[in-house]
């Protein structure tokens, strides 16, 4: 019963296309409405009479080399100390430097991590340098981050051994 009701709505569907009906009132105003009206004519619509609405074709606009800040997707890599390499440093100092690329944006920072903990202030510069470590094994890893705090890089870890000769005080 339903498919059959179905099968009807579809077959008597275009043939029930909307009239429209034009009238004009007291005030000499003209209407147009899909009801009859008092006094009202039907509208005939020529072929021509239908709008053609051509778009222009869109305009693409050249693609920028240069991603935005927020997106830049860096290379890092550290280029010193090497891996596993020992230094022998009774102060306690171990410099190291990052490679980048692109070019650090002035809106991101670097931020230095030894052994899984920050170690300093964020700073804009490559080359970090630590002091008074104790001797021993430490991983350094260096991250580019935004001024929120969002990871955009990181450098893989980077193992290093430090020598630092201590001198017996016991008199």
């Amino acid at each position: 019963m339903r498919l059959s009701l179905l099968i009807l709505a579809l077959l008597i569907s275009p043939l029930n296309h909307a009239t429209v009906y034009k009238w004009v009132d007291e005030d000499g105003k003209v209407h147009f409405s899909d009801e009859p009206v008092k006094n009202a004519e039907v509208v005939e619509f020529n072929k021509n009479t239908e709008n053609q609405v051509k778009l222009p074709q869109p305009y693409i606009k050249a693609e920028s080399t240069q991603l935005p800040a927020d997106r830049l997707n860096y290379k890092m890599r550290i280029t010193s100390p090497s891996e596993e390499e020992t230094i022998r440093s009774n102060e306690g100092e171990i410099s190291i430097a990052v490679q980048l690329e692109p070019k650090l944006a002035s809106s991101h920072l670097l931020v230095l991590f030894m052994d899984g903990k920050q170690y300093g202030d964020a700073q804009q510069r490559g080359l970090f340098r630590v002091t008074n470590i104790d001797r021993g094994e430490h991983s350094f890893i260096i991250k580019a981050l935004t001024q929120d705090g969002k990871l955009l890089a990181s450098t893989p870890p980077r193992k290093v051994f430090l020598h630092r000769t201590i001198q017996n005080r016991a008199r």
